[in-house]
């Protein structure tokens, strides 16, 4: 079957939508880079149809699922899944203009380099005051937000090395050096966090 399902992204979709509300603009092109299943994209284009949505992912296998959703959804306002490579295609091959990036649940499953890529990325591509929203696990002042974090952490660095929850004071710094500000972040279900950067004027 090609539509893939998340439970965790049935989950938390309704919640970062609630945050998604308050920071988005009205208009305008949203990037998600590594949309996995599609079921994000479908539940925010379904939700906000002012914004035309672009997903994307670098696995055939999720944009197979991404393009599966979307048939099923029929909605105007979501486009065909990209072929988005943070760690392969410059920021000029990425689509635009865009009015805000997204990457929920990324940057921990990922290598860290991947991080760096994203950021400097969007603070090429976004507009002043453009928003990149960042989701999931992290780690804060060096320390874990709480148990269940620390032990999804081990189990992250046991299936790759190269992956793990990172620390928001090291994607922050990170983020500022790319012309990103740290707007604010927000507590969410599961000892998650929501984090809004936005693009330096």
């Amino acid at each position: 079957m090609e539509r893939q399902f998340s439970p965790a992204a049935a989950r938390n979709a309704g919640p970062i939508l609630n945050v998604l509300r308050t920071a988005l603009p009205a208009q305008g092109t949203v990037l998600e880079v590594g949309s996995g299943s599609g079921q994000h994209a479908i539940a925010f284009a379904a939700a906000l149809p002012g914004l035309r949505w672009l997903p994307s992912d670098p696995d055939p296998a999720a944009r197979r699922s991404i393009a599966a959703w979307s048939q099923a959804a029929g909605l105007a306002n979501l486009a065909p899944p990209q072929d988005l490579d943070l760690l392969r295609d410059p920021v000029e091959a990425w689509p635009g203009p865009l009015a805000a990036i997204l990457a929920i649940n990324l940057v921990h499953i990922t290598p860290w380099a991947v991080t760096p890529a994203l950021l400097e990325g969007a603070g090429r591509a976004l507009p002043p005051d453009g928003l990149l929203f960042l989701y999931g696990p992290f780690m804060q002042g060096g320390r874990h937000t709480s148990v269940s974090n620390e032990s999804f952490d081990r189990l992250l660095r046991s299936h790759d090395p190269a992956w793990g929850v990172r620390d928001l004071d090291r994607v922050a710094e990170a983020a500022a050096a790319a012309g990103l500000r740290l707007e604010r972040s927000v507590a969410m279900p599961a000892n998650n966090l929501s984090v809004l950067f936005r693009r330096e004027p």
